[in-house]
């Protein structure tokens, strides 16, 4: 079976690929001809994720999914929340992401943060809506060159240490 997965994101599609079974294969949006950039224009990640699954079915007419995922900093009232990719501005910088979130923490002892992932599934007419949680902390600075993201700066609960250093598949099972 073929699956589209509305991203252009080469880390989360190998990700993805490796979690699933050999008779399922991963498109990506290059891979059906899509080269727009599909707007995240929803106020809520559900929103966001939903928008993208929608528009490759409507558009493509493939099964699809789509996902969403933001850092919800307890302390900042859910920021970055749905804004997480372009929280520092427009031109998504991971690392100007990480720096303004850790100013805005700067000297604040409470640091309980989740990423939230929400996943539509589009197939064959119907819509069915995933929701994951990982539950963790800020760290103060960063730690480790791998991973992507905020993955530096977030400690999940079930590790002492950050999701850099940690292999996708444990990533994926946290």
């Amino acid at each position: 079976m073929k699956l589209v997965f509305a991203s252009n994101n080469k880390n989360k599609i190998k990700e993805i690929q490796q979690l699933l079974p050999s008779s399922i294969t991963i498109l990506s949006l290059e891979d059906i001809g899509c080269f727009e950039d599909i707007p995240e224009t929803a106020t809520t990640i559900e929103g966001n994720a939903i928008i993208k699954a929608n528009h490759v079915t409507e558009k493509y007419g493939y099964n699809c999914f789509a996902d969403d995922t933001g850092l919800e900093v307890s302390a900042l009232n859910g920021e970055p929340g749905v804004y997480s990719a372009r929280y520092a501005g427009e031109q998504k910088d991971a690392k100007d992401n990480m720096n303004k979130l850790l100013s805005k923490l700067k000297g604040n002892t409470e640091r309980t943060a989740q990423f939230k992932t929400v996943i539509a599934l589009n197939i064959d007419g119907n819509q069915q809506l995933f929701t994951g949680i990982a539950e963790g902390i800020i760290i103060e600075e960063k730690k480790g060159n791998q991973g992507f993201g905020y993955d530096p700066i977030f400690q999940p609960k079930e590790l002492d240490k950050t999701f850099c250093p940690v292999n996708n598949e444990r990533k994926s099972q946290i």
